[in-house]
C-alpha cells in the first residue's frame, strides 16, 4: 500500500510539473498581437505573435513563394526585414549570401513573429491569390506520376506565365494532421483560364504528394495559391533547348504549347531523360507535336533501359545525349527543370558547348 501511494504521489508530481512547464511555455511564447508594416505603411497587418512570418502573411492572404512548404529546404521565401530581429538562424544560412544577410534578408518560413516588424514585399506578390478548385480528372501517367486537371471555382480564372507554379494545400488524412502546401508546376496553357493541369510525382513520405495520389478523387475540392515563380520564357533567342526529367516535364509542356499556339518562329528541341521505359510519359503526345510542327523536335532518352524495354531511342545520361545533339551555343536559350543534380550537370555541359549561364534558366525541385 505504501509503495502504491508513493507511485501515485510521484505520478501526480510529474503531472503537476508537466502542467507548469506547459503553462510557462504558453506564457513565454505569448507575444500578443503584433503589427507587420509592409512597404512603409502600404499595408499594416495585425497578427497573433508566435507563428512564422510566412504563416502570418499567408493568414492575411499575402503569399510568399515557398516550394518546400516551410521546411527550409528550398530557400524561395526570402523577404527583406527592415526591423532588427536578431541573428540569422543556422537553417537560413545555406540560402543567404553575405550581402543578403547584410541587407536584412531572411527566410520567412524560419523567422518567428515575436514583435512588430517592418518588411518589404515586391509588388508582384500582391497579385497572388488563393483559389478554390475542383478536381475534374485524374490520369495515371506512370507508376508514380499522375496528372490532375482542376476547374477553378473561385476566382474562376488565373493569369500566369508558362513555367510558373502553384502551391496546393493538403488536408488531414490517415492520422496525418499536418496540413502543408507544396509547389507543383502548371502544365496547361495560360489560355485555358478556367482550368489548371498539374503533374505530380509521388514522393516517398511526402505529405502532399501522398495526399493527392492516394486520398483524393475526381469531384473533390481543394485550395491552391499562385501563380509563383520566375521560370518563364525570355526574349532574345531564335533556338530554345528544353531539358527535363520526371515531373519536370510540366512547365516545359506549358512553354512548348504556348509557343506553338502563338506561332512564334522559334526552333525548339525537347530532351527528356528517364531511367527505364516505364518512366516515360506523354511520348505519343510529343511525337505527334514533332510530326505536326517542323520547328519542334522531341528526343527522349533512357539511361539504363532493361532487356524487356524494347528501346530503339537514345541511350545514356541526358547530359551525354544533349552533348551529342548540340554542337554550339550560338543564339540559344536553355530551359531546365528537374533534380538539382541533373540541372547542375546540364549547366556544366551547356556552358562547355558555349551557352552562357545568363542564357540558361532552370527550376530545381
Amino acid at each position: 500500500m505504501e509503495i502504491l501511494l508513493t507511485v501515485i504521489s510521484i505520478s501526480l508530481l510529474g503531472a503537476a510539473l508537466a502542467a507548469v512547464v506547459v503553462l510557462a511555455d504558453l506564457k513565454l511564447n505569448d507575444y500578443g498581437i503584433c503589427a507587420i508594416d509592409i512597404n512603409d505603411g502600404q499595408r499594416v497587418l495585425s497578427v497573433k505573435g508566435g507563428s512564422t512570418l510566412l504563416a502570418s502573411l499567408s493568414s492575411q492572404d499575402i503569399f510568399i513563394p515557398s516550394a518546400c512548404g516551410g521546411k527550409a529546404t528550398c530557400g524561395l521565401c526570402k523577404i527583406n526585414v527592415l526591423t532588427n530581429v536578431g541573428p540569422v538562424l543556422p537553417t537560413e544560412e545555406p540560402y543567404l549570401t553575405e550581402d543578403e544577410i547584410g541587407e536584412g534578408t531572411r527566410l520567412a518560413c524560419q523567422l518567428k513573429v515575436k514583435n512588430d516588424l517592418r518588411v518589404f514585399i515586391p509588388e508582384e506578390l500582391f497579385s497572388i491569390r488563393r483559389y478554390r478548385a475542383k478536381i475534374l480528372k485524374i490520369t495515371d501517367l506512370t507508376y508514380d506520376i499522375k496528372e490532375f486537371r482542376f476547374e477553378l471555382l473561385e476566382p474562376q480564372a488565373m493569369e500566369f506565365a508558362p513555367g510558373q507554379y502553384v502551391q496546393v494545400d493538403s488536408k488531414p488524412y490517415d492520422g496525418v494532421e499536418e496540413v502543408v502546401s507544396r509547389a507543383y508546376s502548371i502544365s496547361s496553357l495560360p489560355s485555358e483560364k478556367g482550368v489548371l493541369e498539374l503533374i505530380v510525382r509521388l514522393v516517398p513520405g511526402g505529405v502532399c504528394s501522398t495526399f493527392l495520389h492516394k486520398h483524393v478523387k475526381e469531384g473533390d475540392e481543394l485550395t491552391l495559391s499562385g501563380p509563383f515563380g520566375d521560370f518563364y520564357l525570355r526574349e532574345g533567342a531564335d533556338e530554345l533547348l528544353f531539358i527535363a526529367g520526371g515531373s519536370g516535364l510540366a512547365p516545359i509542356k506549358s512553354m512548348v504549347l504556348d509557343i506553338l499556339k502563338k506561332g512564334l518562329p522559334k526552333q525548339m528541341t525537347f530532351f527528356f531523360g528517364a531511367v527505364r521505359k516505364r518512366d516515360l510519359y506523354y511520348v505519343d503526345f510529343f511525337t505527334e507535336l514533332q510530326e505536326k510542327y517542323p520547328n519542334f523536335r522531341y528526343i527522349p532518352a533512357l539511361s539504363d533501359p532493361g532487356p524487356d524495354d524494347d528501346w530503339n531511342g537514345e541511350i545514356g545520361l541526358i547530359t551525354e545525349v544533349v552533348a551529342r545533339h548540340v554542337s554550339d551555343g550560338q543564339n540559344k536559350h536553355a530551359y531546365l527543370c528537374g533534380s538539382p543534380g541533373m540541372i547542375n550537370a546540364c549547366v556544366d555541359v551547356l556552358t562547355k558547348i558555349g551557352i552562357d549561364e545568363e542564357r540558361i534558366f532552370y527550376d530545381k525541385f
